[in-house]
């Protein structure tokens, strides 16, 4: 088992958590407007939802290598190539991070969770971020491919629930520092396109 790895996933997933996008957004927004349970109730509907892309591209890839190594590696350099696609988007996307507009909806605790798994589960795009960004992380070649997609599965899981629950329970100092630092926004955008771009670069090299 190669710990490397695991820790190499785990920062960028941290990282990528970190960075603005739809779903830590969503999740601040929650917040400042329902209160801290309600944006946590948000986080865990979220992250319940990676369970199902988890499984299916567990099983789905597994089949994969299982049949053809060949077929394998296309699966990984598209990856790559679409996390490029990703950093392409992020670099001609504004740095900005509008917190003063667009309050949430009041809604239920339960409505909350209910609509953050729907959210996750029917969005394609993180079907094929997951497809993109996993593969090239399999850390063992002795355990079987379903676990170690099932493993770092749950370590993406633990990484974004511990990076949205801070998101949730620090809503109102994030939103007051990002309303006095503008500039935050461009550095953020700016890291994500560099993890972006450093995963698209590991993909094609990992010899895995």
């Amino acid at each position: 088992m190669n710990y490397e790895i695991l820790f190499a996933f785990m920062g960028a997933t941290a990282a990528l958590a970190i960075s603005p996008g739809p779903d830590n957004i969503y999740v601040l927004m929650q917040s400042i407007t329902n209160g801290k349970k309600y944006g946590l109730a948000t986080v865990a509907g979220l992250i319940s939802g990676c369970i199902v892309h988890t499984s299916l591209l567990a099983f789905g890839v597994s089949a994969v290598i299982k049949r053809n190594e060949n077929l394998f590696f296309i699966i990984k350099v598209f990856g790559a190539i679409y996390l490029l696609y990703l950093a392409y988007q992020v670099a001609i996307s504004t740095s900005a991070i509008d917190v003063s507009q667009g309050r949430a909806e009041k809604k239920k605790v339960g409505q909350l969770f209910r609509q953050g798994f729907i959210m996750n589960v029917l969005n394609p795009k993180v079907t094929i971020f997951f497809l993109a960004f996993f593969p090239g992380f399999l850390f063992s070649s002795e355990m079987s491919t379903v676990l170690q997609f099932y493993i770092l599965g749950i370590l993406f899981m633990v990484v974004s629930a511990i990076i949205f629950s801070l998101i949730a329970v620090l809503s109102g100092m994030i939103s007051e520092y990002l309303l006095k630092n503008a500039k935050v926004g461009l550095y953020l955008k700016w890291m994500q396109i560099v993890v972006f771009v450093g995963i698209a670069i590991y993909l094609l090299l990992s010899d895995k």
